[in-house]
């Protein structure tokens, strides 16, 4: 399955940190974040890589070149900043079956491979990595709502009073037929063609969108403070590890005294 990283973004709210560099190559305990989304989407099994890059793109094309352990690497460019719709279009003529689609300023410590495995056994037309956060704090998200069969009904991008605190974390799978719904998006108010919106048109005309719970965590990197959690939580995790390690060994060492 191949994968679409989304990194065309400035990350202006992330600045001074991307004064040089474009959000995703901002560095979290130690590495660039797309170099994190790599990492993952090599463990689930990427064929290709599809980045989407648009500020300062020289910087990502010349750190990664044309591979990524071994996963061949393809750039597309995003001209404007007009919206994750748009964006994904430009991967269009590079897919022809179901594939993972990452936002490359994204930290996640998740079940990402569920939200493959379901597009895989149930062969939705979709599936979504989603998770609950605190009612006052879901206007900041793509809201959805899902009916008894864990099923997406509804997607909508930013909601003034949204109708749930259930939103889209930032990993999804789709089908082509994404591409097509993506192609009658409009405008939105903020003159972007939101993937909200296709995932909307996806929904009336009545494909299937499955919703997986996030179990774990993930970080939607957009201020420095965004940055500096996430690597809190990276070195906690990693901390947590090595003491698990430290402990097996001491379990196992023998007494020779």
């Amino acid at each position: 399955m191949k994968a679409v990283v989304l990194a065309a973004g400035e990350g202006t709210r992330l600045r001074p940190l991307t004064e040089d560099k474009p959000k995703g190559m901002v560095e979290i305990d130690g590495k660039p974040i797309l170099t994190h989304c790599f990492e993952q989407l090599a463990e689930l099994g990427a064929s290709e890589l599809l980045v989407v890059v648009g500020y300062q793109k020289e910087v990502i094309i010349e750190h990664y070149g044309d591979e990524f352990a071994g996963i061949p690497i393809t750039y597309t460019h995003q001209r404007e900043q007009a919206g994750l719709a748009h964006a994904l279009l430009t991967v269009e003529e590079h897919i022809d079956d179901d594939f993972m689609l990452i936002l490359g300023d994204n930290v996640f410590e998740a079940n990402l491979a569920d939200v493959v495995d379901r597009q895989r056994e149930d062969r939705a037309d979709a599936a979504f990595l989603v998770e609950e956060v605190p009612m006052e704090e879901a206007d900041r998200y793509g809201v959805c709502d899902t009916n008894d069969y864990g099923e997406v009904t509804d997607v909508i991008e930013k909601p003034d009073e949204p109708p749930t605190n259930l939103v889209l974390t930032g990993f999804y799978t789709f089908t082509p037929a994404i591409f097509h719904a993506c192609h009658l998006v409009q405008p939105s108010a903020r003159g972007e063609y939101e993937l909200s919106e296709a995932v909307d048109l996806l929904l009336r005309s009545g494909r299937t969108i499955d919703a997986v719970r996030m179990d774990g965590w993930r970080i939607d990197v957009g201020y420095p403070e965004d940055r500096d959690e996430a690597e809190r939580r990276l070195q906690d995790a990693r901390g947590a590890l090595d003491g698990d390690g430290e402990d097996e060994a001491s379990a196992n060492a023998v007494d020779t005294e």
